[in-house]
């Protein structure tokens, strides 16, 4: 947590340079060596999650087809596609008759996945977006009242990795309208989050491993200061949005963050939520 604190006191820029730096040893050899995966970026340019790049996007790709039915014809929406984690696994599932579509509001992160999967996959399409987000970016546009760059039931299945997770309550309230009305009806969406409620309020509070010790009454923060570090959200007010929104919760899968028993059986660190249009 001590070390988490002292990441998020930089600014996003900084953010972006400390990995840049700590990473520069490992990246230079696997350079050298030419063991790096096609569609793998630098370590030090990767700005969402840890571990094995490419062994998380299989991973991803196998949570899409076991929770939300994903076909090799569906037509996807990845809201927030970052550095092309998830993407890099999907090229090699989706097919022609399908399609790929996401967009992130890192420019570093669309610009390389431009390059290097848009480039070989022309069925496979990357939109920056300037949104602000102080946890990755400094822009002023205002997810809140964003509209998604697509028509009204475009796609049959979207989804979101540790995107909500990095948002305020306004923000993912906007979001979930606009999955709505991007997806065709009964279309699914697979998002994940940290949820609580009234009887795990306090142990999300002060969990000694992984809290949210700044109440704001229906949510709670990880940091004052990076309203955007981590968010968690209390169970009757997110259930409020997606209703509001138009969405069913069909699934609930707690993540192994509240728990970790879990992670021996084979859950995720977030909660996953499994939405579908009504």
């Amino acid at each position: 947590m001590a070390l988490r604190k002292l990441y998020y006191s930089l600014s996003p820029n900084l953010r972006f340079i400390a990995r840049k730096i700590y990473y520069s040893p490992i990246d230079a050899w696997e350079t050298l060596s030419g063991k790096r995966h096609k569609y793998e970026p630098l370590k030090g340019d990767i700005y969402t999650g840890s571990g094995d790049f490419i062994k998380q996007g299989n991973h991803h790709l196998e949570l899409l087809i076991k929770h939300i039915d994903l076909s090799p014809t569906d037509h996807v929406l990845d809201i927030g596609s970052g550095i092309g984690r998830t993407a890099a696994a999907l090229t090699n599932y989706i097919e022609s008759e399908g399609s790929y579509k996401g967009f992130d509001v890192v420019e570093k992160g669309v610009d390389w996945c431009k390059s290097r999967i848009a480039k070989d996959f022309q069925n496979f399409e990357f939109l920056y977006v300037p949104l602000q987000n102080d946890l990755y970016n400094t822009s002023i546009g205002d997810a809140k009242a964003f509209t998604f760059p697509y028509e009204s039931n475009s796609f049959t299945k979207s989804f979101l990795f540790s995107v909500f997770t990095h948002m305020q309550i306004d923000e993912i309230e906007n979001y979930l309208k606009e999955i709505s009305r991007v997806l065709k009806p009964h279309g699914k969406c697979m998002a994940t989050f940290f949820t609580y409620n009234q009887e795990t309020e306090d142990f999300t509070a002060s969990n000694p491993g992984f809290n949210f010790p700044v109440n704001k009454d229906t949510y709670r923060l990880m940091n004052a200061e990076v309203t955007a570090a981590n968010i968690a959200l209390f169970e009757p007010e997110l259930d409020r949005m997606i209703a509001a929104a138009g969405l069913q919760k069909s699934a609930f899968i707690p993540g192994f963050w509240r728990n970790q028993e879990l992670k021996s059986k084979g859950h995720d660190f977030q909660d996953v939520l499994i939405l579908e249009k009504i």
